[in-house]
């Protein structure tokens, strides 16, 4: 069983709305469930999470790495912008026999008390923060002196991170002071955010093995369905059909280039560090 959310419903700017409605679209529980769930636990093991530690899983979605925190033992909170997520995230729960809790949250102005937990933890989630700063400034924030934060982020030179560059172009010019979201799978990047507020800092490169795709376009036309940031630039391709040609044939050569004999590899970072 898990349990509902129980604060109220946050305000958000235009910016925030826009990215809520983005990971609402399609059906970000799927990509999870048939592709990155294993990451979940991957993190949950890396930042050391076990019984009675208080844990907030920041942009925690469906809860890929919420629930196997949960399953440890831990007294987690699963919070994200997107709430829309949170009913596939329960029954999924419910599945595996844990309690969470789900709370709607904004990863730079999270609604929790300064150092009240134990760990800090986001799995492919703080990442999309359109402010990094202001994220990781949060993530410090929330945690207590010697509790953990624990991240995983795509890399920029990975095959998620380059899909997101090949999109680019395609999409709206995003505001001033926006960054984006690969940059937190550099650990430089990372570790300059976290700043002397941490230390005991380890990182390293994963690799997820995805059999999913057979074919380039199958690749695709999955990302075009469930993925919330290729439907956006899809979207804003509407009356663009040249320019939406474009992008199949760009993202279709890429995963090529990645895909051999049905297998492809994405590489991500794993961070880790103690609260000072």
């Amino acid at each position: 069983m898990s349990s509902s959310t129980t604060r109220p419903e946050i305000v958000l700017d235009a910016l925030k709305t826009k990215h809520r409605a983005i990971w609402a679209s399609g059906n970000y529980p799927a990509v999870v469930r048939e592709l990155v769930g294993p990451l979940g636990p991957v993190l949950v093991q890396a930042t050391g999470i076990g019984e009675g530690d208080r844990v907030l899983d920041v942009a925690a979605g469906s809860g890929n790495a919420a629930i196997p925190a949960a399953a440890r033992g831990a007294d987690v909170i699963a919070s994200d912008l997107t709430p829309e997520l949170f009913d596939a995230g329960r029954e999924d729960a419910e599945r595996h026999g844990v309690e969470l809790k789900w709370e709607q949250a904004d990863a730079e102005a999270l609604p929790y008390a300064d150092a009240e937990f134990d760990a800090t933890i986001s799995a492919l989630g703080v990442m999309f923060a359109p402010h990094h700063q202001d994220a990781a400034d949060e993530l410090v924030r929330v945690t207590r002196s010697g509790g953990r934060i624990g991240l995983l982020s795509w890399t920029p030179g990975g095959f998620i991170g380059r899909m997101f560059a090949t999109m680019k172009p395609y999409l709206p010019t995003p505001p001033p002071g926006v960054q984006p979201p690969p940059l937190w799978g550099d650990p430089d990047h990372v570790r300059s955010l976290l700043g002397d507020r941490v230390d005991s800092v380890e990182w390293s490169l994963g690799d997820l093995r995805v059999d999913r795709f057979g074919t380039a376009e199958e690749f695709r036309t999955f990302f075009k369905h469930n993925y919330g940031p290729t439907i956006a630039a899809y979207k804003n391709l509407a009356d663009q059909p040249e320019r939406a040609a474009e992008l199949d044939d760009a993202l279709a050569d890429l995963t090529r280039d990645h895909l051999s004999d049905g297998v492809m590899h994405w590489e991500y970072l794993v961070l880790t560090a103690r609260r000072a």
